[in-house]
């Protein structure tokens, strides 16, 4: 069972990079996760240029997610919302259908106490519309400046959370599976 995991921020030192990072070491066989393509090489969306010329980078994001069984995507909080970057992949999935019926789960790192709980309820809203199956858990990681340690997610207890999620995202997987072969 291979998931995908899409990171919503470009910065270098991104402590939503350390939690994808840390979420492929912590997803246990036989599930497995991959870090998605890097979203801000993009192309900005444009419902002309996805009729007549869909770019390659868009394709392979579309291909990746419909190989996956489900997401699990990281995002920051920016003017309480996602970052544009993350805005903008999910744009390029509206209308081609692979993530429909697909379990999702998010994560927010924030330097806030409240770890981007807009951006998840933002994200959460729109996944919905889109047709996915958002995990009402989602994990909020809230003081993220001090779990994360030279690009790694260190804490424990935030680690234990995100290994938690991981499982979850796989059982609703397998049960979304084998709803979809036994109809």
């Amino acid at each position: 069972m291979k998931f995908l995991a899409l990171c919503g921020s470009l910065r270098t030192g991104s402590f939503n990079g350390a939690v994808v990072r840390a979420a492929a070491e912590l997803c246990v066989p036989p599930a497995s996760l991959e870090i998605g393509p890097d979203l801000g090489q993009l192309a900005f969306f444009n419902q002309d240029v996805e009729l007549w010329a869909l770019p390659p980078k868009v394709r392979e994001l579309r291909e990746r997610c419909a190989a996956s069984a489900g997401l699990l995507i990281a995002s920051p909080e920016y003017a309480r919302g996602t970052s544009g970057v993350l805005k903008n992949a999910l744009e390029w999935l509206v209308g081609s259908g692979e993530q429909v019926g697909k379990p999702v789960a998010l994560v927010t790192a924030s330097t806030s106490a409240q770890g981007g709980d807009r951006a998840q309820a933002w994200l959460a809203e729109t996944l919905t519309m889109m047709g996915t199956k958002v995990l009402p858990e989602g994990l909020r990681i809230g003081q993220a400046a001090a779990k994360v340690t030279d690009g790694r997610l260190v804490d424990e207890a935030t680690r234990q959370e995100l290994h938690a999620l991981l499982a979850e995202l796989a059982r609703v997987a397998e049960d979304t599976r084998q709803d979809a072969t036994a109809g």
